[in-house]
């Protein structure tokens, strides 16, 4: 290439044909994601072409970066056509520059040579992200079976035999035993059982199995599938009224990245070994979707000794891995009764079962009804929200003041962070569904991010204490309160307490009236002139009247936003208020008031839990637990 200098020397014609690719290429880096190249030398470059998604592996394109150079970082998203480098100086950095713009580079699985294109940038900020906590009931084994008994699995699967039923499907090969699974209503014939039941060359596997506890029910149906190189499984959630609750999947011949998806949308690549035995039971059997993504080549991690669990974002150790042929034994136990899961939304036995009754609430869909009126309200009264809530509650001080001193907590849901700033001593983290409410967090310069209490980016077992304040009754359904109660156990290590305030249905207790119903005033019903985002409320929910007593556990409580600067309204100033501000607009938060011990029996279906204390605090239900 031509000097980079200042200098202008005549350029040939390769070289210009070279520099207008290059401009081509940062147009795009620009347009399609983002990235600002910069004029100045540097010691950081962008590589167009070189990224994981063009097939590129971290050791492919290392070999060409270190001939210029030590290189200091190198980063690869995953998934995407560039990388990032850094040099050890900006001189090193010209010269890849100078030399690698324009090499062709072989990629892993490219029919093609692929250009590699090079650009200054700003310097490159290594952001560091938590590899995903595994879904909540999955469970890996590594080296389940032998090497001998790998091979002698495969080597005995015999895909002509008469006592199983074999199919060659678009995507993969396929062999039953036991029973057939139908793959035209995703369910098995519990009345034609095939001949001979499971091979015996899968005994020894099945018994160690009942011998460890990972199992409750001996399965009878198996499922052999063959995948080569580029082939996989659509994303699914094996059906529920065919099947109990453990599903085992052995991974013979190859290691495999799977990938499960959460209602939420939120995505986990798990990395199952070669001769690693999966078991998916409990959410991550009923609620998660599993499927393997067909590809020739996985994004892995590149730090050595990282052989299963979960992949990470992190950049600066991603690489690829190439696929080999692999064979999955899955094996299931038929079942002959209803499904009675945790997750009737998601469950083909109950909404079966539900297409008997009257609709209910639950089916509008838990989701939309808190997107519509949660999630939306919130942003939009976050500030004059925010205004109203600025006191701790004395007892929830007290239980952050018996926390020992440099306790790591989560408030999830943390609002506007009233509490994070409480007690000193301890290290918080809030999170909040919020946007608007987590940015009044960061005005005040507390730790806090946005997601959704259901899937909190944090590993299991690192929190000393959690505490959610009035966030679980916004929750549309009882299996989603009852998740959320479980993302909050999943994040706490043994011994770890957690404390949880809902709004109480008896507002009167023990003949005290609640703060909320002594504040009652002139109570405004529901206005007809709602401004909100929400105006029409087309949920079949009765709307309460503030400051009252509840006569329904499911409803919607109303919230007058007040305009920026209006006065404290009065009988006297009301007309002269709405004539110079307008009138105030109305949101519709939705709620499920808790009557007296359902929070704690909700809590007591929870596995490795003990609720330390539950007592009732101003119009509140509230338990104290402990992960055991």
């Amino acid at each position: 290439m031509g000097s980079i200098d200042g200098t202008r020397p005549k350029l040939s014609k390769d070289n210009k044909k070279l520099l207008k690719k290059q401009a081509k290429a940062k147009h795009i880096l620009l347009k399609h994601e983002g990235i600002e190249t910069v004029l100045h030398l540097s010691q950081s470059l962008v590589v167009a072409n070189g990224g994981l998604g063009n097939g590129v592996s971290r050791q492919q394109l290392l070999a060409v970066l270190e001939r210029c150079g030590k290189v200091e970082t190198l980063l690869m998203p995953p998934n995407k056509p560039y990388a990032f480098v850094t040099y050890s100086s900006a001189e090193e950095a010209i010269k890849a520059y100078s030399s690698l713009s324009g090499q062709e580079l072989c990629g892993e699985d490219a029919e093609q040579p692929i250009t590699l294109y090079l650009s200054f940038v700003e310097k490159v900020v290594v952001k560091e992200v938590l590899s995903p906590s595994l879904p909540p009931g999955l469970i890996i084994v590594e080296d389940f079976v032998s090497p001998e008994q790998e091979r002698t699995m495969l080597e005995s699967i015999d895909w002509d035999s008469e006592t199983s039923s074999q199919k060659s499907l678009k995507h993969r090969r396929v062999k039953h035993y036991g029973y057939e699974f139908r793959y035209d209503n995703n369910n098995v014939d519990k009345d034609k059982p095939l001949p001979g039941g499971l091979p015996d060359f899968c005994t020894e596997a099945l018994r160690k199995c009942v011998q460890i506890g990972l199992i409750k029910h001996d399965p009878d149906q198996l499922t052999i599938n063959q995948y080569e190189p580029g082939q996989g499984i659509p994303p699914h959630v094996d059906t529920h009224s065919a099947f109990e609750d453990e599903i085992l999947s052995l991974s013979l011949g190859a290691e495999i990245v799977m990938d499960f998806k959460h209602p939420n949308g939120s995505v986990v690549p798990v990395m199952l070994p070669q001769r690693s035995l999966l078991i998916m039971s409990g959410e991550s059997r009923y609620l998660w979707t599993h499927g393997i993504t067909p590809r020739k080549f996985d994004v892995i991690q590149v730090s050595e000794g990282q052989t299963v669990g979960t992949i990470s974002g992190n950049s600066g150790e991603l690489t690829l891995s190439k696929r080999s042929t692999r064979t999955s034994f899955t094996f299931r136990k038929v079942r002959h009764s209803p499904c009675d899961c945790a997750f009737p939304s998601e469950c083909d036995s109950q909404q079966t079962q539900k297409e008997k009754s009257p609709p209910t609430v639950g089916e509008l869909g838990a989701s939309t009804l808190e997107r519509e009126y949660v999630h939306k309200v919130y942003d939009d009264i976050a500030g004059h929200f925010s205004s109203t809530r600025h006191t701790p509650w004395p007892k929830i001080g007290d239980f952050l003041a018996s926390l020992p001193k440099g306790s790591l907590v989560a408030d999830v849901g943390c609002g506007n962070g009233k509490y994070l700033g409480v007690n000193k001593d301890l290290c918080m983290i809030g999170c909040d569904r919020s946007k608007n409410l987590v940015d009044i967090c960061r005005e005040r310069t507390f730790e806090a991010f946005v997601c959704d209490a259901l899937s909190v980016p944090f590993r299991a077992g690192a929190f000393d204490a959690c505490i959610s304040i009035a966030v679980i009754h916004h929750f549309a359904t009882e299996e989603r309160r009852i998740a959320a109660l479980q993302e909050l156990i999943r994040l706490l290590r043994k011994g770890g307490k957690a404390l949880i305030y809902v709004w109480a249905l008896e507002q009167e207790y023990k003949k005290n009236k609640s703060k909320y119903l002594k504040e009652s005033k002139t109570s405004q019903g529901p206005s007809s002139d709602a401004l909100g985002t929400n105006l029409a409320v087309k949920a079949p929910l009765p709307i309460h009247t503030n400051r009252t007593s509840f006569h329904s556990q499911d409803l919607l409580v109303p919230w007058h936003l007040k305009p920026t600067n209006k006065s404290k309204v009065t009988p006297e100033n009301k007309e002269q208020n709405e004539k110079e501000h307008g009138p105030d607009s109305v949101y519709h938060r939705f709620y499920h008031v808790f009557c007296e011990g359902e929070l704690e029996a909700m809590c007591n279906r929870l596995s490795n839990v003990a609720v330390q204390h539950s007592y009732h605090d101003q119009g509140n239900w509230c338990v104290i637990l402990e992960k055991l």
